[in-house]
C-alpha cells in the first residue's frame, strides 16, 4: 500500500502542540462552566430562601397592620376620644419633663464663655425624641458670641448651630442679643 504524500504541496506541520493546548483549554473551560453552573444553582437556592423570608415578613407586616387598624378604630370611637386626647397630652408633658435642666446647664457651663449671659432657653422635642434648644444670649462683645458658637459647634453635646437673629445694643439694653437654635445630644 502506497500513501500518496507530496512533500512539496503538503509540507509537514507541527499540530500536536496546538492540539494539546486546545484540549487543555477546553478542559479548563469545561471545569469553569461546571463551577459557574454550581454557583448559579446555589444562588437560586439562596434566592428561594430569601423570597420565602420576604413572604413570611410581608405576612407578618400585613397581620400587624390589620391589628393596628383595629386598635386605631377602637381609639377613634367617640367614647374614647377624651381618653386619647388626655393620653396624648400626658405623653407630651412627660416628654417635656424628661429633659434634664441640670444636664443642660452643666453642658452649657462647659461651653459658655464668662462674658456671655443666658437670657432664655426653650427646649423642644421632635417625634424622634431629639431635643432642640432655642436659646437667647446676651453679651457685651460680638467676639465672645463667636467664641461660644465655635465651642458649641465643636462640642459633641451640641449639634449644628443656627443663628436666628441678633439685635444691637440700645440705650435701655446695653447687650448684644442673639437668638440661637441648636440640636442637643440629650436623649429622652
Amino acid at each position: 500500500m502506497k500513501i500518496p504524500i507530496n512533500l512539496a504541496s503538503q509540507p509537514f506541520r507541527r499540530d500536536r502542540a496546538m492540539l494539546v493546548a486546545s484540549i487543555a483549554l477546553s478542559v479548563a473551560l469545561t471545569v469553569t462552566l461546571g463551577l459557574l453552573i454550581s454557583l448559579i444553582l446555589a444562588d437560586r437556592s439562596q434566592l428561594a430562601d430569601v423570597r420565602g423570608d420576604i413572604d413570611r415578613l410581608n405576612t407578618q407586616i400585613r397581620r400587624v397592620a390589620s391589628e393596628q387598624s383595629q386598635h386605631e378604630a377602637v381609639l377613634r370611637k367617640p367614647e374614647n376620644a377624651e381618653v386619647l386626647e388626655r393620653s396624648v397630652f400626658l405623653n407630651a408633658l412627660l416628654k417635656r419633663k424628661g429633659i434634664s435642666w441640670t444636664r443642660i446647664f452643666a453642658d452649657l457651663e462647659e461651653t459658655l464663655p464668662h462674658n456671655v449671659r443666658i437670657i432664655q432657653i426653650q427646649p423642644s422635642v421632635d417625634g424622634n425624641d431629639r431635643v432642640t434648644l432655642d436659646m437667647q444670649f446676651g453679651t457685651e462683645s460680638q467676639v465672645a458670641m463667636a467664641d461660644l458658637l465655635k465651642k458649641m459647634g465643636e462640642s459633641p453635646k451640641f449639634g449644628q448651630v443656627f443663628m436666628r437673629n441678633q439685635q444691637a445694643p440700645t440705650q435701655s439694653e446695653p447687650l448684644w442679643r442673639y437668638r440661637v437654635s441648636v440640636a442637643y445630644a440629650q436623649k429622652l
